[in-house]
């Protein structure tokens, strides 16, 4: 586990520029955004998210996250079809606030394109990445 200021960021997964993370289990992938994306949005009060069995390229919007700051996007760190979605977010969004990587994650792919893990970043790059926009 890396912590930047009082976020943490689990060395077990991988990461997008866009601040998303990503658990890897055999063809599957699970997806949230980070403990720092959670911070810079705020409260999160809504998360529309997509319909099982959806087909989602990588880099394509996948949900839209409401906070009382702003609106934000879960972005797909991989291709591939919804197998499950957190249904516990549209009464409780604020899980993502509280619990970023663990009961606040958002959607499970079957992944279409096992290659594309190799873009994903590790928790070292993602943390540079972080330090930097604190800047």
């Amino acid at each position: 586990m890396v912590k930047i200021m009082e976020q943490e960021f689990p060395s077990e997964l991988m990461y997008l520029q866009t601040h998303e993370w990503v658990r890897i289990q055999d063809n599957i992938a699970i997806i949230g955004i980070t403990d720092y994306a959670q911070h810079q949005l705020g409260d999160i009060v809504y998360i529309e998210l997509p319909e099982i069995g959806t087909t989602i390229n990588k880099g394509s919007s996948a949900a839209e996250i409401e906070s009382v700051k702003a609106v934000g996007e879960l972005i797909m760190p991989l291709s591939g079809t919804i197998l499950e979605v957190n249904t516990d977010l549209a009464d409780k969004p604020e899980l993502v606030n509280s619990s970023p990587y663990g009961t606040g994650w958002m959607v499970k792919i079957e992944l279409l394109n096992k290659s594309e893990i190799n873009e994903l970043l590790s928790v070292e790059a993602y943390k540079e990445i972080v330090e930097a926009e604190k800047k």
